[in-house]
Protein backbone atom coordinates (compact mmCIF):
# COMPACT_ATOMS: atom_id res chain seq x y z
CA UNK A 1 0.00 0.00 0.00
CA UNK A 2 1.64 3.33 -1.54
CA UNK A 3 2.00 6.22 1.57
CA UNK A 4 1.10 9.49 0.04
CA UNK A 5 2.67 12.28 2.13
CA UNK A 6 0.19 15.61 1.15
CA UNK A 7 2.80 18.22 1.65
CA UNK A 8 0.83 21.19 1.28
CA UNK A 9 -1.01 21.89 4.65
CA UNK A 10 -2.78 24.94 3.65
CA UNK A 11 -4.69 23.48 1.03
CA UNK A 12 -5.05 20.11 2.95
CA UNK A 13 -8.98 20.98 3.94
CA UNK A 14 -9.90 21.36 0.70
CA UNK A 15 -8.28 17.73 -0.78
CA UNK A 16 -9.26 16.15 2.71
CA UNK A 17 -12.29 14.39 0.99
CA UNK A 18 -11.46 14.56 -2.30
CA UNK A 19 -8.31 13.23 -2.86
CA UNK A 20 -9.16 9.60 -0.74
CA UNK A 21 -12.77 9.50 -3.32
CA UNK A 22 -10.72 9.87 -6.09
CA UNK A 23 -8.15 7.21 -5.40
CA UNK A 24 -10.44 4.88 -4.09
CA UNK A 25 -12.39 5.66 -7.78
CA UNK A 26 -9.66 4.56 -9.16
CA UNK A 27 -9.36 1.52 -7.52
CA UNK A 28 -6.01 2.51 -5.36
CA UNK A 29 -5.19 1.59 -1.83
CA UNK A 30 -2.72 3.79 -0.04
CA UNK A 31 -2.66 5.75 3.18
CA UNK A 32 -2.73 9.28 2.95
CA UNK A 33 -0.74 11.35 5.90
CA UNK A 34 0.32 14.98 6.44
CA UNK A 35 3.65 14.06 7.96
CA UNK A 36 5.84 10.56 7.75
CA UNK A 37 9.29 9.39 8.28
CA UNK A 38 10.86 10.63 4.79
CA UNK A 39 12.17 7.22 4.18
CA UNK A 40 8.49 6.01 4.13
CA UNK A 41 7.31 7.97 1.66
CA UNK A 42 6.53 6.56 -1.71
CA UNK A 43 4.19 9.80 -3.31
CA UNK A 44 4.55 14.06 -2.34
CA UNK A 45 1.62 15.74 -3.18
CA UNK A 46 3.16 19.07 -3.55
CA UNK A 47 2.62 23.01 -3.53
CA UNK A 48 5.44 24.89 -4.01
CA UNK A 49 3.88 27.15 -0.80
CA UNK A 50 4.79 23.78 0.99
CA UNK A 51 7.72 23.89 3.50
CA UNK A 52 9.00 20.93 2.78
CA UNK A 53 12.13 22.16 0.52
CA UNK A 54 14.85 20.04 1.78
CA UNK A 55 13.84 16.42 -0.43
CA UNK A 56 17.06 14.78 -0.01
CA UNK A 57 15.74 12.43 2.89
CA UNK A 58 12.96 11.06 0.40
CA UNK A 59 14.88 8.03 -0.94
CA UNK A 60 12.32 6.30 -1.40
CA UNK A 61 9.68 8.61 -3.00
CA UNK A 62 8.84 7.74 -6.73
CA UNK A 63 7.13 11.06 -7.92
CA UNK A 64 6.52 14.79 -6.80
CA UNK A 65 3.26 15.53 -7.73
CA UNK A 66 2.68 19.43 -7.96
CA UNK A 67 -1.13 20.62 -7.93
CA UNK A 68 -0.25 23.90 -9.53
CA UNK A 69 0.13 24.18 -13.33
CA UNK A 70 3.24 26.73 -12.65
CA UNK A 71 6.60 24.92 -11.66
CA UNK A 72 9.38 27.22 -12.14
CA UNK A 73 9.42 27.70 -8.03
CA UNK A 74 10.47 24.23 -7.54
CA UNK A 75 12.47 23.07 -10.65
CA UNK A 76 15.62 25.06 -9.33
CA UNK A 77 15.66 22.95 -6.03
CA UNK A 78 18.88 21.11 -6.41
CA UNK A 79 17.56 18.65 -3.72
CA UNK A 80 14.78 17.44 -5.75
CA UNK A 81 16.11 14.65 -8.13
CA UNK A 82 12.33 12.28 -8.14
CA UNK A 83 10.49 12.85 -10.91
CA UNK A 84 8.29 16.18 -10.71
CA UNK A 85 4.73 16.73 -12.67
CA UNK A 86 2.80 19.71 -12.75
CA UNK A 87 -1.02 19.89 -12.98
CA UNK A 88 -3.47 20.00 -16.00
CA UNK A 89 -6.67 19.59 -14.27
CA UNK A 90 -9.66 19.89 -16.34
CA UNK A 91 -11.06 22.23 -13.61
CA UNK A 92 -8.02 24.33 -14.06
CA UNK A 93 -8.39 24.51 -18.04
CA UNK A 94 -11.94 25.59 -18.35
CA UNK A 95 -11.46 28.38 -16.03
CA UNK A 96 -8.62 29.56 -17.74
CA UNK A 97 -10.80 29.37 -21.20
CA UNK A 98 -13.77 31.41 -19.82
CA UNK A 99 -11.23 34.20 -18.57
CA UNK A 100 -9.83 34.30 -21.57
CA UNK A 101 -12.86 34.06 -23.73
CA UNK A 102 -14.97 36.49 -21.51
CA UNK A 103 -11.95 39.13 -21.78
CA UNK A 104 -11.27 38.64 -25.22
CA UNK A 105 -15.03 39.22 -25.88
CA UNK A 106 -15.07 42.30 -23.75
CA UNK A 107 -12.20 43.90 -25.45
CA UNK A 108 -13.42 43.19 -29.00
CA UNK A 109 -17.03 44.08 -28.11
CA UNK A 110 -16.13 47.59 -26.61
CA UNK A 111 -17.85 46.79 -23.56
CA UNK A 112 -17.03 48.84 -21.00
CA UNK A 113 -17.68 52.35 -23.01
CA UNK A 114 -21.29 50.87 -22.39
CA UNK A 115 -20.75 49.76 -19.26
CA UNK A 116 -19.05 52.44 -18.27
CA UNK A 117 -20.94 55.74 -19.54
CA UNK A 118 -21.21 58.40 -17.24
CA UNK A 119 -21.83 60.66 -20.32
CA UNK A 120 -24.82 59.05 -21.50
CA UNK A 121 -23.47 59.18 -24.67
CA UNK A 122 -25.37 57.21 -27.36
CA UNK A 123 -22.76 55.64 -29.67
CA UNK A 124 -24.31 53.07 -32.16
CA UNK A 125 -20.89 51.88 -33.87
CA UNK A 126 -20.87 48.57 -33.72
CA UNK A 127 -17.90 46.35 -33.53
CA UNK A 128 -16.53 44.14 -36.33
CA UNK A 129 -16.82 40.59 -36.64
CA UNK A 130 -15.09 38.16 -35.03
CA UNK A 131 -13.80 36.94 -37.87
CA UNK A 132 -12.09 40.57 -38.59
CA UNK A 133 -10.16 40.35 -35.07
CA UNK A 134 -6.89 38.71 -35.58
CA UNK A 135 -5.82 37.49 -31.94
CA UNK A 136 -2.47 35.80 -30.94
CA UNK A 137 -1.37 33.19 -28.26
CA UNK A 138 1.78 33.19 -26.91
CA UNK A 139 2.41 29.54 -25.00
CA UNK A 140 0.31 26.79 -26.93
CA UNK A 141 0.36 23.86 -24.32
CA UNK A 142 -2.79 22.57 -22.96
CA UNK A 143 -4.02 25.88 -21.55
CA UNK A 144 -3.63 27.77 -25.09
CA UNK A 145 -4.39 24.98 -26.99
CA UNK A 146 -7.73 24.78 -24.92
CA UNK A 147 -8.19 29.05 -25.41
CA UNK A 148 -7.18 28.75 -29.14
CA UNK A 149 -9.98 26.10 -29.45
CA UNK A 150 -12.57 28.16 -28.00
CA UNK A 151 -11.85 31.38 -29.72
CA UNK A 152 -11.66 29.82 -33.24
CA UNK A 153 -15.14 28.29 -32.00
CA UNK A 154 -16.47 31.97 -32.36
CA UNK A 155 -14.52 32.31 -35.38
CA UNK A 156 -11.77 34.48 -34.12
CA UNK A 157 -8.89 33.69 -36.46
CA UNK A 158 -6.31 32.67 -34.10
CA UNK A 159 -2.18 32.42 -34.41
CA UNK A 160 -0.50 30.63 -31.97
CA UNK A 161 3.25 31.18 -31.43
CA UNK A 162 5.18 28.86 -29.25
CA UNK A 163 9.12 28.68 -28.31
CA UNK A 164 9.76 25.52 -30.05
CA UNK A 165 8.43 23.75 -32.94
CA UNK A 166 4.37 22.39 -32.53
CA UNK A 167 2.57 21.15 -35.46
CA UNK A 168 0.16 23.98 -36.71
CA UNK A 169 2.06 26.96 -34.84
CA UNK A 170 4.64 30.04 -35.46
CA UNK A 171 8.10 29.46 -33.36
CA UNK A 172 11.27 30.95 -33.01
CA UNK A 173 12.25 34.93 -33.15
CA UNK A 174 10.94 35.37 -36.40
CA UNK A 175 7.72 33.39 -36.12
CA UNK A 176 7.28 35.73 -32.72
CA UNK A 177 7.71 39.27 -35.06
CA UNK A 178 5.20 37.36 -37.60
CA UNK A 179 2.55 36.45 -34.71
CA UNK A 180 2.95 39.99 -32.83
CA UNK A 181 2.34 41.65 -36.26
CA UNK A 182 -1.08 40.58 -36.76
CA UNK A 183 -2.23 40.59 -33.27
CA UNK A 184 -5.04 43.10 -32.07
CA UNK A 185 -5.66 40.73 -29.32
CA UNK A 186 -2.14 39.12 -27.48
CA UNK A 187 -2.63 36.46 -24.74
CA UNK A 188 0.33 35.53 -23.47
CA UNK A 189 0.17 31.66 -21.70
CA UNK A 190 3.90 31.11 -21.56
CA UNK A 191 5.48 29.24 -18.49
CA UNK A 192 8.17 31.40 -16.53
CA UNK A 193 11.91 30.63 -17.50
CA UNK A 194 14.98 32.47 -18.32
CA UNK A 195 13.86 32.48 -21.97
CA UNK A 196 10.30 33.94 -21.45
CA UNK A 197 11.39 36.70 -18.65
CA UNK A 198 10.99 40.31 -20.21
CA UNK A 199 9.55 39.04 -23.68
CA UNK A 200 7.22 41.52 -24.13
CA UNK A 201 10.21 44.49 -23.92
CA UNK A 202 9.51 47.56 -25.72
CA UNK A 203 10.80 46.33 -28.84
CA UNK A 204 8.51 43.51 -29.58
CA UNK A 205 5.18 45.79 -28.05
CA UNK A 206 6.01 48.02 -30.59
CA UNK A 207 5.62 45.27 -33.24
CA UNK A 208 1.86 45.07 -31.97
CA UNK A 209 -0.97 46.72 -33.89
CA UNK A 210 -1.43 50.65 -32.93
CA UNK A 211 -4.29 49.70 -29.78
CA UNK A 212 -3.75 46.01 -29.42
CA UNK A 213 -5.03 44.65 -26.61
CA UNK A 214 -3.01 42.74 -24.07
CA UNK A 215 -4.20 39.42 -21.61
CA UNK A 216 -1.79 38.54 -19.75
CA UNK A 217 -3.18 35.29 -17.22
CA UNK A 218 -0.17 33.45 -17.69
CA UNK A 219 3.05 34.83 -16.03
CA UNK A 220 3.81 38.43 -14.89
CA UNK A 221 7.43 38.30 -15.20
CA UNK A 222 6.48 37.77 -18.91
CA UNK A 223 5.80 41.31 -19.43
CA UNK A 224 8.30 44.44 -18.95
CA UNK A 225 6.11 46.31 -16.76
CA UNK A 226 7.69 49.85 -17.76
CA UNK A 227 7.58 48.96 -21.13
CA UNK A 228 3.74 48.34 -20.92
CA UNK A 229 3.46 51.35 -19.16
CA UNK A 230 4.94 53.34 -21.45
CA UNK A 231 3.54 51.90 -24.34
CA UNK A 232 0.08 52.46 -23.11
CA UNK A 233 0.81 56.00 -22.04
CA UNK A 234 1.37 56.61 -25.86
CA UNK A 235 -1.46 54.62 -27.30
CA UNK A 236 0.92 51.69 -28.59
CA UNK A 237 -1.04 49.76 -26.46
CA UNK A 238 -5.03 50.15 -26.05
CA UNK A 239 -6.15 48.07 -22.78
CA UNK A 240 -3.85 45.37 -20.61
CA UNK A 241 -5.84 42.92 -18.46
CA UNK A 242 -3.34 41.44 -16.32
CA UNK A 243 -4.12 38.82 -13.84
CA UNK A 244 -0.47 37.72 -12.60
CA UNK A 245 1.60 40.08 -11.31
CA UNK A 246 5.78 40.18 -10.47
CA UNK A 247 4.85 40.31 -6.79
CA UNK A 248 1.74 39.26 -5.54
CA UNK A 249 -0.39 40.36 -4.41
CA UNK A 250 -0.33 43.47 -6.08
CA UNK A 251 1.62 46.59 -4.02
CA UNK A 252 -1.36 49.24 -3.41
CA UNK A 253 1.09 52.14 -4.81
CA UNK A 254 2.05 49.96 -8.20
CA UNK A 255 0.60 52.39 -10.78
CA UNK A 256 -1.36 49.50 -12.90
CA UNK A 257 -4.05 50.37 -9.97
CA UNK A 258 -4.57 53.55 -11.39
CA UNK A 259 -4.01 53.43 -14.60
CA UNK A 260 -7.27 54.07 -17.03
CA UNK A 261 -6.66 51.58 -19.66
CA UNK A 262 -5.07 48.53 -17.25
CA UNK A 263 -7.38 45.80 -15.54
CA UNK A 264 -6.21 43.90 -12.77
CA UNK A 265 -7.85 40.96 -11.71
CA UNK A 266 -6.23 38.90 -8.87
CA UNK A 267 -4.86 36.10 -9.67
CA UNK A 268 -8.56 34.40 -10.44
CA UNK A 269 -8.39 33.23 -14.67
CA UNK A 270 -7.77 29.52 -13.36
CA UNK A 271 -7.41 27.78 -10.24
CA UNK A 272 -6.77 24.20 -9.08
CA UNK A 273 -10.01 22.60 -8.24
CA UNK A 274 -9.71 19.87 -5.81
CA UNK A 275 -12.55 17.71 -7.38
CA UNK A 276 -10.78 17.45 -10.56
CA UNK A 277 -7.10 17.93 -9.68
CA UNK A 278 -7.11 14.63 -7.06
CA UNK A 279 -8.54 12.44 -10.31
CA UNK A 280 -5.29 13.31 -11.74
CA UNK A 281 -3.30 12.94 -9.12
CA UNK A 282 -4.64 9.54 -8.53
CA UNK A 283 -4.15 8.48 -12.43
CA UNK A 284 -0.59 9.55 -12.12
CA UNK A 285 -0.57 7.24 -9.12
CA UNK A 286 -2.06 4.84 -10.69
CA UNK A 287 0.29 4.87 -13.41
CA UNK A 288 3.27 4.85 -10.87
CA UNK A 289 2.28 1.85 -9.32
CA UNK A 290 1.63 0.16 -12.66
CA UNK A 291 5.48 1.14 -14.07
CA UNK A 292 3.62 3.02 -17.20
CA UNK A 293 4.99 6.91 -17.65
CA UNK A 294 4.06 9.81 -15.82
CA UNK A 295 1.17 12.18 -17.42
CA UNK A 296 2.58 15.54 -17.78
CA UNK A 297 6.59 15.32 -16.45
CA UNK A 298 7.85 17.97 -16.36
CA UNK A 299 11.30 18.37 -18.13
CA UNK A 300 14.12 19.91 -16.09
CA UNK A 301 15.70 21.42 -18.84
CA UNK A 302 13.31 23.42 -20.45
CA UNK A 303 11.78 24.24 -16.93
CA UNK A 304 8.17 23.51 -17.56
Amino acid sequence: MPLILFAAPSLWPEYRDALPRALAEAGIKAQIVTEAPPEQVDYIVYAPSSPLQDFTPYTRTKAVLNLWAGVERITGNPTLTQPLTRMVDPGLTEGMVEWVVGHSLRHHLGMDRHIVNPGHVWDPTCPPLARERPVTILGMGALGSACAAALRGLNFPVTGWSRTPKPGNLHGEDGLRQALSTAQILITLLPKTPETENLLNADRLALLPKGAVILNPGRGPLIDDDALLAALDRGQIGHATLDVFRVEPLPQDHPYWTHPNVTVTPHIAADTRAITSSKVIAENIRRGEAGEPLLHLVDRRLGY
